[in-house]
C-alpha cells in the first residue's frame, strides 16, 4: 500500500533582506518540519505576489536568488522538497482567474491587506485587492492539507477554504480539498537593535549572513536601558543561541557591564551563524546550483499542477475532452 503523505505548502515572497528575526521566527521551524518525514513538502518563491511591491527586473532576479540560497544554506534539502518559482507554473495565474469569476468584490473587501491599505489612504492596485485569490490558487493546486502561517495570517486560509467550498458547490464536485492552517509555535518577538520588533522597515536588523565585523557593529549598536540590571534587548537575542542556564550566571557576573555582555553575544551569534554564512557563500560561487534546483522543482510542480488543472477545466466546461 502506498503511503500518501499530506501536503504541506509554503510560499515566501522575495521582498526583503533576511535577518535573524526571520530565521528564528519562521525559517528554522519550517526547515525542522521538512526533516520530520511527515509531509510531502512544496516551497515556492512567491514572485508574482512580490510583483505588487518589486517592479524592477534586476531586483526581482537578485532577491529571488538570495531567497533560494538562504533556504538552501540553512538546511532545506531540495531532494525532500519541491522547491520552485511561482512564475514557472502557469496554473497559478490560470486558476486565480477562474476563482476571480466566482468571487464578489464585497467579499474581497473584507481582506486584511485591502482594509489596511484603504485605512492608510493608499492607492490600491488590482494585484493587492486580488492577492487572496492568487494565494487560494497557490494552495489549492496541490491538494494542500497544511499551510504554516502566523496567527495574523489565518484569514488567508479561511478565505482559501471559502473559495474551495464555493467552487465545489457551484460545479458540483469535490475537486478541492480544504486546507488547515498550521499556526507556527509562538516565538517571542525578536527585538532589533533599537528594541522594536526586528524589521527591515525599522532599519534595526541583524542579517542572517552578516560578516563577523557586521555582526559586531550591529550588536554593539543595540540600545540598552541603563536603569535595568540586565540589558533585556541583548539578553532576548542572546537566549536564541545559548541556554538560559548558561546565560543567567554570565549576566549576573557581569551585571551592568554591557560591553562585556555584548561582546559575548557577538561571539555566540558568530559561532551559531558562521556555518550558515559559509554555506551561503559557497552557493554564491556556484549559481548553477540555484538554477538546477528551480528547474527540477518547476518541472515537478508543473506536472502536478497541470494534472489538477485538467480536472478543473473539465469540471468548468472549457476542456472539450
Amino acid at each position: 500500500m502506498i503511503d500518501v503523505k499530506p501536503v504541506l505548502l509554503s510560499g515566501i515572497k522575495p521582498t526583503g533582506d533576511l535577518h535573524i528575526g526571520n530565521y528564528f521566527g519562521a525559517m528554522r521551524q519550517f526547515v525542522e518540519l521538512s526533516k520530520t518525514g511527515k509531509y510531502q513538502l512544496f516551497v515556492f518563491v512567491a514572485n508574482y505576489h512580490a510583483l505588487n511591491t518589486i517592479q524592477d527586473a534586476e531586483e526581482m532576479r537578485r532577491r529571488t536568488n538570495e531567497l533560494v540560497m538562504a533556504y538552501l544554506a540553512i538546511g532545506l534539502d531540495p531532494k525532500k522538497v519541491v522547491f520552485f518559482k511561482q512564475s514557472d507554473v502557469p496554473a497559478h495565474t490560470e486558476l486565480c482567474w477562474i476563482f476571480d469569476t466566482i468571487t464578489t468584490v464585497p467579499y474581497l473587501m473584507r481582506a486584511h491587506a485591502y482594509k489596511d491599505a484603504e485605512a492608510k489612504n493608499k492607492e490600491i492596485s488590482v494585484g493587492t485587492f486580488n492577492y487572496p485569490m492568487l494565494m487560494a490558487a497557490d494552495i489549492l493546486l496541490y491538494d494542500t492539507a497544511i499551510v504554516p502561517v502566523g496567527a495574523d495570517q489565518k484569514q488567508h486560509i479561511e478565505i482559501t477554504r471559502d473559495v474551495a467550498e464555493k467552487f465545489n458547490r457551484i460545479f458540483k464536485t469535490d475537486i478541492f480539498r480544504l486546507p488547515e492552517p498550521y499556526i507556527m509555535p509562538d516565538v517571542a518577538t525578536i527585538p532589533g537593535t533599537d528594541g522594536k520588533k526586528m524589521s527591515k522597515s525599522h532599519g534595526n536588523i541583524i542579517p542572517i549572513f552578516a560578516s563577523r565585523d557586521q555582526l559586531a557593529r550591529q550588536v554593539m549598536s543595540i540600545v540598552t536601558d541603563s536603569s535595568g540590571e540586565r540589558p533585556e534587548n541583548v539578553y532576548r537575542i542572546h537566549r536564541l543561541v545559548r541556554a538560559d542556564s548558561e546565560l543567567l550566571p554570565l549576566y549576573e557576573a557581569h551585571r551592568g557591564n554591557y560591553k562585556v555582555l555584548k561582546e559575548s553575544l557577538i561571539e555566540d551569534l558568530d559561532r551559531y551563524l558562521a556555518p550558515l554564512r559559509a554555506a551561503y557563500e559557497t552557493l554564491k560561487q556556484d549559481p548553477g546550483i540555484i538554477d538546477d534546483v528551480l528547474t527540477k522543482g518547476g518541472q515537478e510542480a508543473r506536472a502536478i499542477s497541470e494534472e489538477k488543472m485538467e480536472e478543473v477545466r473539465r469540471v468548468i466546461g472549457v476542456y472539450q475532452g
